[in-house]
Formats: structure tokens, sequence, C-alpha cells
């Protein structure tokens, strides 16, 4: 399994590592990692590992086989050994700003109070599908909810629920087309705001901002109909 550090620590950008493995296609394990795999509609990160005077540009990160996560290279090269000591560097401005972006997503669920069939994280922009018949008309108010949220400058952080407990807060699942893990231990929740004046409160996986104001200006974008009964909303960090 690998050590997680993305998730102790979401503005970590360098940190040792041991190499733990080699995959058949060339992905580099290691026995913590700094880069989020892909998952969850947030692409894997990217950025270097460094190890005697080796310099590796890593294009992505992948779950593997396990709980393991490989990062996969972004050209052909030599690998480090198993049991190499390396530095892993993340390309820090490109996670930043899937942060920010995860998290006004998270804020997109909040003023269109939809379920969500699907979504989609980038460095510029996100998408949410909502379960939603009829596209909103209120283009503007929901623009002016978002950046109202954003400038609340509201606290993010995490919790933790068991199992039993989520299925006894079903409310709290917001994607319908994808469950969180059942079985598998604990399920850690993102909240925005505060204990008991919570904005936003969900299970999720992913990398986000410590708080909303540092998520910058957002302006809605496109609108579109993806079925009978979806509507795909873009969101776009305006700088």
């Amino acid at each position: 399994m690998t050590g997680l550090l993305f998730r102790d620590d979401a503005y970590r950008r360098e940190a040792p590592a041991v190499v733990d493995g080699l995959t058949p296609e060339g992905g580099i394990i290691l026995d913590h990692s700094l880069f989020y795999p892909t998952g969850g509609g947030q692409p894997g990160d990217s950025g270097w590992i460094i190890w005697d005077g080796n310099h590796l540009p890593i294009a992505t990160s992948v779950k593997a086989q396990g709980d393991a996560i490989a990062l996969v290279p972004a050209e052909a090269a030599s690998l480090p050994p198993v049991g190499a000591r390396v530095t892993q560097k993340l390309d820090w401005d490109r996670r930043h700003k899937h942060m920010r972006v995860h998290t006004a997503l998270h804020l997109l669920s909040v003023v269109i109070p939809f379920g969500v069939t699907g979504g989609q994280i980038s460095a510029t922009h996100g998408r949410l599908d909502f379960d939603m018949p009829d596209a909103p008309q209120n283009r503007d108010e929901i623009e002016a909810a978002l950046n109202e949220l954003v400038t609340s400058d509201a606290r993010v952080s995490e919790d933790w629920i068991t199992g039993p407990e989520l299925e006894a807060n079903p409310h709290l699942v917001k994607t319908m087309a994808v469950q969180p893990p059942k079985g598998a231990g604990d399920i850690r929740l993102v909240r925005i705001g505060e204990e008991g004046d919570w904005i936003d409160l969900q299970p999720c996986g992913g990398t986000h901002v410590a708080r909303t104001g540092e998520i910058g200006a957002l302006r809605l974008g496109k609108i579109e109909k993806k079925g009978r009964l979806n509507r795909r909303v873009y969101v776009h960090l305006d700088n």
C-alpha cells in the first residue's frame, strides 16, 4: 500500500521516497506518494522524481494493483531501481489549480441542488453533470451565488465517517453514478464551513484548498443538454 502524502498535506510540494516497485508498463511505485492518482474526476498529478543525478519527468499518476499508486514517466528513460531513494516534486501550479477547481465544484453542487451524475476537473475549468430535466434560467444568480461562497472565505476541512454512519445519512452522497466505497474502512468527508454550520459536506478523496477564498473569482460557462434528464454545467477559473 502506498502512503498518501497528498492526503496528509495537500500543500506539500516535495518529499523523499523509496522505490517499492516497477509495474510491467513502466510505472514507478513509491512507498509514499505526493502524487494524487487519477480518480473521482480529478486528473493524476504530474511533476518529477530525482535520484543520483537523474531527473525524470512524470506525466501523470494512476492507481495500480491493490492500493498502490504508479507514477507514469513522460518519456522513455531509465527508471530508478527498486530500493532507490528519490525526491519527488509536484508540478505545483497544475496541482493547485486542480485543488481550486475541485473545491469550486463542491460549491457548484451547493448552488445547483440536484443529484450529480458525473464530473471532470482540469487546470482551467471543471464541470458537473446534474440530474436536472430543465436548464437553469438564472445563470447570473448562480454565478453570483458561487462567487459569494468563494469570497466568504469559508474553511475547508476533513472528517471521517464509518460505512454504517454513511448509510444512515444518505443525504451526504450527492454523486448518483459513483458511490463511496463500502466495506473498506472509514470514508473521508470534505467539509466546507464549520462543524454544525457547514456549507457543504460530502464524501470525497480529492485534494482541496484550505479556504474558499483561495479559489479566486469564478465564471459560469456553458450549460449543455446531455440526455433527457441531464444538464452539464461548466465553471471556469478567472485566472
